[in-house]
This record gives structure tokens, sequence and C-alpha cells, in this order.
């Protein structure tokens, strides 16, 4: 369901991503020193989206495709931003891994899960669509093993995700990072829509100014 509560916030960032997809972990960088700039003044509100939930295939990973754009786009882009990304070996469903994030987000540690499991697929080249890794990573953020497992294996969080998703469509989001920007309480129908990967100081910051300023 979609959280329109109110908080001491400002401005509320709400971005649709997926955990194999480049781009969103490329957009990290951004939403960190937006967050660091503003503050509690907003908050970002992170939602699951998958690229290809089944039965859609999965990309080749040693297929052209993902070679031309890592090659033309985020190679170059992780560069500029001094991060070190690696074409991952697999290409995995991510449906378990966005469900994993959403039990560290009710244990208080999603912004640990979030960052770790890109780290784990796009730096160390493992593989988050399997439970074992899954647990890894949230055995290393201080998440309990066994409570995680239960909780993946249970889909406790299926519905959780799956509602995110169903609101991404509603709101035309067909591509990830999608980031609506609005005022806290807004609804997101109403936030200003921005997509891709954006360049610290473009129009997420400008966004966030203009919400702030309708509050």
């Amino acid at each position: 369901m979609e959280n329109n509560e109110r908080t001491k916030a400002g401005a509320r960032v709400t971005v649709f991503s997926d955990y194999v997809c480049p781009f969103c972990y490329l957009e990290e960088p951004d939403l960190a020193r937006v967050r660091e700039e503003y503050g509690d003044a907003i908050e970002v509100d992170w939602r699951a989206y998958e690229l290809r939930p089944d039965p859609i295939p999965t990309l080749d990973p040693d297929g052209e495709y993902l070679h031309r754009v890592w090659n033309a786009s985020v190679y170059p882009m992780a560069e500029s931003l001094g991060m070190t990304l690696r074409l991952p070996p697999v290409q995995p469903r991510s449906r378990k891994a966005l469900e994993a994030a959403e039990y560290a987000r009710e244990e208080g540690k999603f912004d640990e899960m979030h960052t770790s499991l890109f780290r784990a697929f796009f730096e160390d080249g493992k593989d988050i669509g399997k439970e074992e890794t899954l647990l890894e990573v949230g055995a290393s953020v201080g998440l309990d093993w066994g409570k995680l497992r239960a909780a993946l294996e249970e889909g406790r969080y299926t519905e959780k995700v799956l509602d995110d998703e169903q609101l991404a469509l509603r709101l035309g989001v067909g591509s990830v990072p999608t980031m609506f920007v609005g005022a806290a309480g807004e609804p997101l129908q109403n936030a200003e829509m921005i997509t891709g990967a954006q360049p610290y100081g473009g129009r997420i910051g400008a966004a966030v100014q203009r919400a702030l300023s309708r509050r």
C-alpha cells in the first residue's frame, strides 16, 4: 500500500529499484549526497521492482547486449563516480533479494542490507538469487541467519514486493531507477517523476527544493 503518512521530513524521495540493475547502484552516491545535504528534511523510501520477474527470461551474462551496455554506459559512469563495478558472471532473479531487504527493513537494517546486496552482486559477483548468498549477506550486516531463512522460505515478504510492483505499474514505472520526489504526505501520483541514474546537483536536488517549498 502507498504510505502517505506525514513525517517530520518535509520531502520524500520514493525510489523504485532492483538489485540486478547497475544503474540503480550507480544512483546510490547521488541519493546519499542528497540525504547528507538535507538531513531530516527528506525521507528516502526504497520500493521493490523486479526487472525480469518469472517467466520473463533473464539476460545472458555472456551475451552481446550486456557487454555493449556495460562498455558504453555502466563502466564510464562508474569510473566518473569512483565506483568499481564488474559485470556479474550470473544474471539471477531478484525476487528473494528484494524480500530479504524487506526483512532487513523490519529489523532496522535496511540501509546496510541494501548496500551490501548491491556490493555482493556488482563488486563481488555473487549470485544474489541463491538463498545461501542472501543468508551470508544478511549475517554480514547483523541479521539473524535463522530468522532470515525462515522469512525467505515462508515467503513472508512476497506480498510486500508484489504490492510495490503493482504500485509501480499504476504509477507508470517502466524502468529503474525511477524516483518520485514530492512533499511528505503528498500522493505519489502528484510527485515529480525522474527516471534513470542522475548526476548530483541535477534534477533530484531541484525537485527536492520544489517539494520543500510546497510545505
